[in-house]
């Protein structure tokens, strides 16, 4: 009975191979039709007749160049596609092991990550500067001053984030010690003058230079994030692997040899959801390696369920063991 169940859920799973891979043709085939028609129709409608073109200007160049780069792109994927071992493909094959239920696969984001609110605020300083320049609404009696301090104020605070590590203690002290400086200041009569020296710091930037820093921050982030679909750490019960480029180049170590502890000693880091995954190797010549990761609560409790297991595979009864 229990080889009958076996080769049933064998039958099963490939059907169920079989309707995934037509349901992906299938799309992929509509998707070139549908995009085959939209290029005719935009070429009816956007384009000249042939005989009006001028083949070998400027902007026809352009497009040649444009076209190239979009037919390069596409063929490397097509070429490269089953070739590549990303993260989000690798996470795949995780969760589709029968032997493997807890794992952890973990990339490092540039420290600039951390600059999130800069970025946002610079895009909303971006909004704020073109209603005012255009005087919609009440917008327009918002001066740029205000609208570039407040940017100021996030850009520093956001500076300290990423440049320092502030512990709790660290930061109790530093406000403790702020409220006793503007207190001196209070009884010498002093506040008043002292925060009018600040006034010399009002910033004004228009809506495209504000723009420009939010698409530079985001551009960053997103590199970031393209690099760590080539380089990441997954983390098994048995072991870790070190996937260090687009194919299967990469290093695994068996569990004995590595350690790992979790780093959320950054105050202000912990609140935006950051910390740190350090791995220190049992080969102390090996560097240890630190990955700055998002969400750090989920992946420190997901680290320690992998660390307290380990894996031991299901064997399969091979059609001679069956007979």
């Amino acid at each position: 009975m229990e080889e009958q169940k076996v080769e049933d859920n064998r039958n099963v799973d490939e059907k169920n191979n079989s309707k995934s891979a037509k349901r992906k043709i299938i799309f992929w085939v509509s998707g070139l039709v549908g995009l085959i028609v939209i290029l005719l129709i935009l070429t009816y409608f956007l384009l000249p007749k042939p005989s009006e073109i001028e083949w070998l200007s400027n902007k026809m160049i352009a497009i040649y160049i444009a076209i190239g780069l979009i037919a390069a792109t596409v063929g490397a994927w097509l070429l490269l596609r089953k070739t590549l071992r990303t993260r989000l493909k690798m996470q795949k094959v995780m969760k589709l092991d029968p032997d493997v239920n807890d794992w952890l696969i973990i990339f490092n984001w540039t420290p600039k990550v951390l600059y999130t609110p800069t970025i946002v605020a610079s895009l909303l300083a971006a909004v704020l500067m073109y209603l005012n320049e255009i005087d919609l609404w009440f917008f327009g009696s918002v001066p740029g001053i205000v609208i570039g301090s407040i940017w100021l104020t996030i850009f520093f605070l956001n500076f300290l984030v990423e440049e320092y590590s502030v512990s709790i203690k660290i930061l109790v002290i530093t406000l403790v010690s702020l409220g006793c400086f503007l207190l001196w200041l209070h009884l010498l009569g002093w506040v008043v003058g002292f925060l009018k020296l600040f006034k010399h710091l009002a910033l004004s930037v228009n809506a495209t230079g504000y723009l420009l820093v939010g698409i530079i921050g985001m551009f960053t982030i997103l590199i970031s994030w393209l690099k760590g679909l080539f380089y990441y750490v997954t983390i098994t019960p048995n072991y870790m692997n070190l996937q260090e480029g687009p194919t299967e180049s990469g290093e695994q170590i068996g569990r004995e040899d590595y350690n790992s502890r979790i780093d959320t000693s950054d105050f202000l880091e912990r609140l935006m959801g950051f910390g740190r995954i350090i791995i220190t190797f049992k080969d102390r010549k090996r560097e240890p390696i630190a990955v700055l990761t998002w969400r750090i609560q989920k992946k420190a409790q997901m680290l320690e369920k992998v660390r307290a297991k380990f894996a031991i595979d299901h064997l399969q009864q091979t059609p001679v063991q069956r007979q």
